[in-house]
C-alpha cells in the first residue's frame, strides 16, 4: 500500500503517520543522514 502521509522513507506505509513528530525524527535519524536528506529534499517542492 502506498503511503499518502508523506513520512515512508520507502513509499509504501510503514504505520509511521501514527508516530509523534518527536518519534518520527527518531525514525528517521536511525536509518542515518542519506535519508533524512532525501526526506527534507522530497518536501521542497521547487
Amino acid at each position: 500500500m502506498e503511503c499518502g502521509c508523506g513520512r515512508s522513507p520507502t513509499g509504501k506505509c510503514i504505520g509511521w503517520h501514527a508516530l509523534s513528530e518527536e518519534e518520527y525524527q527518531n525514525e528517521l535519524a536511525k536509518l542515518g543522514p542519506d535519508k533524512e536528506e532525501e526526506e527534507e529534499n522530497s518536501e521542497d517542492p521547487a
